[in-house]
């Protein structure tokens, strides 16, 4: 078999039927790559004394998992039994069932996709092999065998932002990227256009959208970025393309995007198969940037002393709609230099290198927010595993108290010379030095009620050195 690597640049799964399904998209050598792995079954863990008993209940919602028995136990040293399903729906159920019911499955918030990933040690870099079919832009890959690798690429990237109305009716779209820079803009062309060829003048929102779909097929970026771009941009761009009955089909293999709001709907959250939308204040915060104040006129004032093209920063909104009305070139120059500057400050900030690293690092996703959460359970759970125990789930976090630390009262008062330590981004490092990991204090735990030998609580440390030594 022959394998060839790739980067992975996004992650998704569902259910068909009654099976899974995984599609990871890659970027190779070669071009765009999308790996299909079906049947791949979620699982959470139940302590075995309570299997019996966890069946039944969930024989009376009418789901049947398979039982496994596994040389694991939890952190009070039960033995575990991991359960298997066949789709994630049916996973999902079960677990908020058994949760509702008393029951305390195991690991049961960690994603079909993330887990299938995490196993394998992949952070970013994937080794792949399987049937080949060569599709229009991109090769598909079926009955896929994956492991990880070092491999890194560069990504094309293209910045996005639109302009609207106050009621949300779509204006203009504007991207720019190093393979074409262009506004399109609804509206008749000037007579003399010659100095206008980056604008693609089309005749309705419903035209405005059909050419950014068309834009995306041809130009085929991997990343999109933006200024509020989910939550704003494309929150719109979804509701527009309903309204106009127009699919936005924006991903590789010209799949629809996707969109879904958070629990409490102050959230928003895009999906593009093939690609990843990276927000840049979410990416500026990750990389642990901190301004006054977070709009792009702020941001790019502060690092290029340039703002934003408008002759009205006080009242945008009215200079936007006299722009539409009255001078719609200038309109798409303001446009278009929203999608300058985000890029700007991405090139000034090696803001996607970041991101980059961060996967290869951690194996969490391009565009995670936040993530120190996610990164560690990429990396630690599999090991955990393999010294032989299941985690909690994360929303339990009642297995072990984390008392912190002792927090001095402040002196007000002006001073010079200060000094600001903070021990966030040293975290891993004191993990490794004290040998403070999760299985490292059950260990030291067990060790003071059971007087175990010191080679017991070494062997539980290790899994924090292997850790601490992955690149």
């Amino acid at each position: 078999m022959s394998f060839e690597k790739g980067f992975v640049i996004s992650r998704h799964s569902r259910d068909l039927g009654r099976v899974t399904e995984i599609v990871l998209w890659l970027q190779t050598d070669v071009g765009p790559v999308k790996l299909v792995v079906t049947g791949e079954k979620p699982v959470f863990f139940v302590p075995s004394i309570d299997t019996d008993a966890a069946l039944d209940t969930l024989s009376h919602i009418n789901i049947y998992p398979e039982r496994k028995q596994l040389e694991l136990c939890d952190f009070a040293y039960q033995a575990v039994t991991a359960l298997y399903f066949s789709t994630i729906g049916d996973a999902q159920r079960a677990s908020r069932h058994l949760i509702s019911e008393g029951f305390d499955p195991f690991e049961a918030d960690v994603r079909l996709t993330d887990r299938f990933l995490m196993e394998r040690f992949v952070c970013g870099g994937v080794m792949f092999a399987g049937e080949r079919v060569v599709k229009n832009g991109f090769t598909e890959i079926r009955n896929t065998k994956i492991k990880a690798a070092d491999y890194q690429t560069s990504l094309t990237r293209v910045s996005l932002d639109i302009e609207c109305s106050e009621k949300g009716v779509l204006y203009s779209i504007g991207l720019d990227s190093l393979m074409d820079s262009r506004v399109i803009m609804i509206g008749k062309p000037p007579e003399d256009t010659s100095e206008l060829s980056w604008i693609e003048w089309v005749e309705s929102e419903t035209a405005l959208l059909k050419a950014l779909c068309r834009w995306f097929a041809t130009y085929d970026p991997d990343v999109v970025v933006g200024w509020s771009v989910i939550d704003f941009d494309f929150r719109l761009l979804m509701k527009r393309s309903a309204v106009n009955r127009v699919p936005l089909t924006l991903g590789r293999g010209k799949e629809k995007a996707h969109w879904r709001d958070s629990n409490t709907g102050r959230q928003g959250f895009i999906t593009i198969p093939g690609r990843v939308v990276i927000d840049g204040i979410d990416a500026l915060k990750t990389a642990t940037y901190n301004f006054s104040s977070w709009s792009l006129e702020s941001v790019s004032q502060q690092m290029f002393g340039e703002g934003k093209a408008i002759d009205n920063p006080h009242d945008r909104m009215a200079s936007i709609n006299r722009m539409f009305a009255e001078d719609k070139p200038a309109l798409a120059k303001y446009n278009l230099q929203d999608c300058v500057l985000v890029n700007r400050i991405f090139d000034e900030t090696n803001l996607l290198d970041f991101l980059v690293q961060r996967t290869r690092l951690t194996g969490i996703e391009l565009d995670k927010v936040g993530g120190s959460v996610a990164a560690f359970t990429n990396l630690y759970l599999p090991r955990l595993h393999r010294a032989g125990y299941v985690a909690p789930t994360l929303a339990s976090e009642n297995w072990i108290a984390s008392p912190g630390g002792y927090v001095m009262d402040s002196k007000p008062g002006i001073y010079d010379s200060v000094v600001v330590l903070d021990f966030k981004s040293l975290y891993p490092s004191i993990i490794r030095t004290f040998l403070i990991d999760p299985l490292g204090l059950l260990r030291a735990s067990n060790l003071r009620r059971t007087e175990r030998p010191f080679r017991d609580l070494e062997e539980g440390f290790s899994i924090a050195r292997n850790i601490s030594s992955q690149p």
